[in-house]
């Protein structure tokens, strides 16, 4: 009869917290407070303050020394919130706001005492309001009044002008969480250049599906966004992928650790810059710099020229968008071609990323699929 064994004794409370708590875990948690930080700076640093900044106004008169002269007196003005300049009539003054060449324009009527600002709310409500006050300020300094027009107003379902900038947001989102999803459901890393293609090509079916049903909520549904399907579909497409290949690359350059990397770049950094909630010349310089580069800015900006704008100056963040998605795409295949013959152990199976499927199946039957 065998006798019953004892529990063996206890390493102690130290132990048990070494065991509990790996050095690669207390590593990953160092790098999560460390985003979390860098979260609270940076959305705080770029909404708690926000200062007009050389906003593009055009300035027209019915004589053009007229409209020079009022424009250098814009210029001059203390902090330099405007950047005026002036142009030949009120069809061309127009035609800089519509085109998203100017934020807004002031129109001068000297046979009378009050003056047209025109401004675009579609581009944003906080923009246009603080057109309003600077401009209004100084017409009231002059003795003479001043009359708003909206020549490219929001729609009533968008209230000041966010709907777009949340739904990039959205997109962005769903951009990074499905990478993640790829990427780790077997292996941080892609085992070959099979795998990573075959992800491409999932994400970018997810990305058609994802800019199509965030485009239909919008604008059908919700009545938010106005204007046609196909362009803001392809818009959403290009932000969703562009956001997935981001991820997919960090991933395939540094593991698992490259979701934070994805997040640090497109939330972090991305969304406050993105001129959502304060459009760039409201933003401080550090945000206003690399928000038009960063995919939640392009997609932003894209997004309210194609709604509100008839597509104008929509090419250029479309472009930025572009690049992000090909760059993204490049270096993952190029991680995976790096890598070939070395698959790598599947996450979760205890292995480092070089171990080849023969081990992690030797090590519990794990391996990257």
């Amino acid at each position: 009869m065998t006798q019953p064994t004892s529990p063996p004794p206890s390493a102690g409370f130290l132990a048990e917290v070494k065991d509990a708590v790996t050095v690669r875990a207390a590593l990953l948690l160092v790098g999560v407070l460390a985003l979390q930080l860098a979260f609270v700076t940076s959305y705080i640093g770029a909404f708690h303050q926000p200062k007009p900044n050389e906003i593009p106004i055009a300035v027209a008169a019915p004589a053009r020394p007229l409209a020079e002269q009022s424009a250098q007196q814009l210029a001059d003005l203390p902090g330099k919130p405007l950047d005026p300049h002036a142009v030949q009539d009120e069809a061309a003054a127009t035609a800089e706001v519509e085109n998203r060449d100017a934020d807004g324009a002031l129109v001068i009527d000297p046979a009378g005492p009050t003056d047209r600002l025109l401004v675009a709310s579609g581009a944003g409500a906080s923009l246009s309001q603080a057109l309003e006050q600077i401009v209004g300020r100084v017409e009231q300094a002059r003795g003479r009044a001043v009359r708003v027009v909206d020549v490219a107003p929001a729609a009533a379902g968008d209230a000041r002008g966010l709907s777009a900038f949340y739904l990039v947001i959205g997109w962005c989102v769903g951009g990074y969480l499905c990478a993640a999803i790829l990427a780790i459901s077997a292996g941080a890393r892609p085992a070959n250049t099979h795998r990573a293609f075959i992800r491409l090509g999932a994400l970018l079916l997810y990305s058609i599906a994802a800019g199509l049903l965030g485009t239909v909520i919008a604008g059908p549904v919700l009545g938010a966004l106005p204007g046609g399907i196909m362009a803001l579909w392809g818009l959403g497409t290009l932000v969703v992928f562009a956001v997935g290949a981001i991820t997919l690359a960090f991933q395939g350059v540094a593991g698992v650790v490259g979701i934070g990397l994805a997040i640090l770049l497109v939330v972090v950094f991305g969304n406050p810059s993105a001129g959502g909630a304060y459009p760039y010349p409201l933003l401080p310089p550090f945000w206003r710099a690399i928000g038009p580069a960063l995919p939640p800015g392009a997609g932003t900006y894209a997004a309210r020229s194609i709604t509100y704008f008839e597509g104008n100056a929509a090419a250029g963040p479309m472009l930025v968008l572009a690049a992000w998605a090909v760059l993204g795409s490049a270096v993952t295949v190029a991680c995976a071609v790096v890598r070939k013959g070395r698959p790598g152990a599947a996450v979760g199976s205890g292995l480092p990323d070089g171990a080849p499927d023969g081990e992690g199946a030797a090590a519990g039957g794990t391996t990257a699929r």
